[in-house]
Order: C-alpha cells, then structure tokens, then sequence
C-alpha cells in the first residue's frame, strides 16, 4: 500500500486532494484488481473503475461481469466498455487504440481527472527489451511513461508477483488471459524467456527506463528551443537557418518541420530521416515524406506539390 500511496504521490507532485476522482481501468487479471484495490483503500470514495470488453474472447463478457460484482461489493462504480466496430487488422494495437478511445470518453463522462493503470515493474522491463530489439533510441528505451497527460501508473516500480500476492491475500477474485502465454505475440514469446532468468531485475530496469525519459524529456526541452531560434517560416517553407547541431537534434527538428508542413500525412520512418540527413548534409535537393528539402549551410523544406493527375 505504501509503494502505490507513494508513487501516487510521485506522479502528482504532491498528495491526492479531497474531492479529486479517479478512474481504475480493470481488465479482471491480478494486476489490475490489485490497483483497484489499492485504490479504494487509500482514496476511499475517490474512484471509480472500467472494464473494457473488446469482444475478442467469449470469456469477457463473464470476466467483466466478476470485476463490476466484486466492485459492487466495495461501493466502487463500474462501467463495462465495449467498442461500436470489431476489432481488426493489427488485433493488439487496435485493441489498445480502441480500449483509450473508449476509457477517454468513459472520464469525461464521469467527469475524473485522473486514470490509473496496472503497469508495473516486469511491463517496464518487457518493454524496454522488446523496443532495444527494434533499434529504438531514447524515446523508445524509456519505456511506459509513468505520467501520460492525465494517464498515471503508479506501480512501475512495484513486481508482478507482489501485485499476486496482494490478490491472493485479499481473495480477490480474478482470471488470467490466455494471451498472455500465447506464443503467437511477440511479448507472450518475450515472457515465457524471461520467466527462467533470474539474474535481470524488473524493478533496476524501471528505474532506468525513468531515467531514459527523464533524458528524453531534457532532450525534447532543448528541441522546442532550437526550434524557436533557429527554424524560420518563409511563406510557405521552413528554413532551419544553422545546421551545426548534434545528430539527434538535427534529426528531431527535421521530422518536426515534415510534421508542420504536412501534418495529414504519413511520419517519414527513422531510416528515411536518417537517409535525409546525410543527404542534405551534403547539399543534396530530395523527397522525404510529403515534402521537397534542399540541404547545404541552411536546409529548405516545403510540402510537395500535388502531384497532376492523368
């Protein structure tokens, strides 16, 4: 209890205030109804909770049904949330799109200000591996930010397996999805590796992966200033007026100028603005995303134009 009370607090900058209201997303797995748990204990009267049924599974419609019993028992409001249109395509990113798209409007409508999730300590670590695997630079290595806008986790730094103990100690009722084992997801595959090495540490990984997006956020600091002294808006086209900058500043300053000139259009990938740097470093004229750059002392980058038809 102490750890959520103090990395609550953490995420805050301060303690809860009375009369403050927060949202519980509860999928029915231990991690989560350990959260809700903590939740209601320590802000008594303070939350509320909400089960997302994505319809990808019979059993979650009796999974959700368990969570809004077991909350009825605590006096915990709990709604059960399920997308207007199947999920498809890519099934987990769409589920996760589609689970914060339905959470967001379940906060407005019951007017909370903050959203609690289960994240914690072996997440963080699965994640920061999984993004090191795909070549991610900082951004990526940070991992699941502890703060997103009004989205808080407060269990980073918190092992799954205390979170279980919580459940069985309490006779919290709870399921596991089968998901989570199924070898068919790159993060299933992931944990069923992990599961035999003792020697990593979730809770040291956390701790990095804060440190990374502390640096991140210093990082990004620096941006929005070069930014504002050195990127000039001449009509129509942006001109980064001085190029003499480190590498990961020239290569967030030039995806942000493509994303101002064609915010509609799809984010060049990483090894295309790698390709644009090293061309326009050498005064290259070139295509990246939806626009037309030219490189040398100063870089020139304009949204193409549409392209004619017939």
């Amino acid at each position: 209890m102490g750890a959520f009370s103090g990395g609550l607090a953490a995420l805050l900058g301060r303690a809860p205030r009375e009369g403050e209201r927060f949202g519980v997303a509860v999928s029915g797995g231990p991690d989560s109804l350990a959260l809700l748990d903590l939740a209601g204990t320590v802000l008594p009267g303070q939350v509320e909770a909400a089960t997302v049924d994505h319809g990808l599974r019979v059993e979650g419609t009796a999974e959700a049904a368990m969570v809004a019993e077991w909350c009825a028992t605590l006096a915990i409001p709990h709604r059960t949330l399920r997308p207007a249109e199947p999920i498809g395509g890519s099934v987990q990113a769409q589920a996760r799109a589609a689970r914060y798209a339905l959470l967001d409007g379940w906060m407005a409508d019951r007017s909370l200000d903050w959203l609690l999730t289960a994240h914690h300590a072996d997440d963080q670590l699965e994640t920061m591996l999984m993004r090191l695997n795909r070549a991610s630079g900082v951004s990526g290595l940070a991992g699941v930010r502890a703060r997103r806008g009004r989205v808080l986790r407060p269990l980073l730094g918190v092992r799954k397996a205390v979170l279980e103990a919580h459940v069985r100690v309490r006779a919290i009722p709870h399921v596991t999805d089968p998901s989570n084992a199924d070898d068919r997801f790159d993060r299933a595959r992931l944990r069923g590796i992990l599961a035999g090495v003792d020697w990593l540490d979730p809770v040291a990984a956390s701790r990095s992966a804060q440190a990374l997006a502390d640096a991140e956020a210093a990082i990004e600091w620096s941006v929005e200033q070069l930014y504002l002294r050195h990127v000039a808006a001449r009509g129509d086209t942006l001109v980064l007026t001085d190029t003499a900058m480190p590498h990961e500043y020239r290569r967030r300053i030039l995806r942000r100028m493509v994303a101002t000139l064609a915010p509609d259009a799809p984010e060049p990938r990483g090894e295309q603005i790698e390709r644009a740097i090293l061309q326009l470093s050498h005064g290259s004229k070139l295509s990246i995303g939806a626009c037309v750059a030219t490189g040398g002392s100063v870089w020139t980058i304009r949204r193409a134009p549409p392209r004619r038809s017939g």
